[in-house]
């Protein structure tokens, strides 16, 4: 899965910086501030923007948009925001944060259908290439791709971790009535902060 060239990557990874950073300095920050100048990124792709501490890569935030509602210059700017600021699981960035910060940033493919069998879920998911979501009644939840590959996961532990994240029992991925979908990511990422950003190709070696 291919959308977009380097540059264009790195275009995206400098936004959300400059969007983390414009919205703790400038009091009267508002999103035209990074997006008027993101005009060109006119798709409608989901966007996942993740933070990580640098050097030891421990997650700071992570949020997104799993469906291409709005155009991208649009998208990129709220994920990069409520990464930074929203995620329920960490206290929002600090200015003093920025320069041990690891920006990432996610474009979604379309969502597809893993199956209604166990058997079908487990046979449609590739680790390292497919993210995965789950949805059942108020319940929801969702894994990137680079999860399987950085907690070296089975696909059935990588299925029941998207149940956990969900709050469901583990297993629930097993049952029939849950909706559950499968997703491709083309990765962005600082190698340092506010360093060269690199096209992360997950296609490593991982258990089956």
């Amino acid at each position: 899965m291919h959308f977009y060239d380097i540059n264009k990557g790195a275009e995206l990874v400098k936004a959300a910086r400059s969007s983390i950073e414009l919205y703790i300095r400038s009091p009267r920050f508002y999103k035209g501030m990074v997006s008027s100048d993101l005009l060109h990124f006119k798709d409608k792709y989901g966007i996942f923007v993740t933070l990580e501490h640098y050097p030891t890569r421990t997650l700071r935030g992570c949020i997104g948009f799993l469906y291409g509602n709005s155009y991208v210059y649009h998208t990129l700017v709220d994920a990069a925001i409520a990464a930074a600021f929203e995620d329920p699981r960490f206290v929002p960035i600090s200015h003093y944060e920025l320069d041990e910060t690891l920006i990432e940033v996610n474009v979604l493919s379309e969502m597809k259908d893993l199956g209604k069998s166990a058997a079908s879920r487990k046979k449609n998911l590739m680790l390292g290439r497919d993210g995965i979501s789950i949805e059942y009644g108020i319940y929801r939840g969702l894994l990137l791709p680079g999860v399987a590959v950085e907690e070296n996961l089975t696909k059935e532990e990588f299925l029941n971790a998207l149940c956990d994240k969900a709050g469901l029992p583990s297993r629930y991925w097993m049952q029939p009535n849950v909706k559950m979908y499968r997703f491709e990511t083309q990765i962005f990422r600082e190698e340092k902060p506010n360093g060269n950003v690199i096209d992360v190709n997950l296609k490593r070696m991982i258990k089956a």
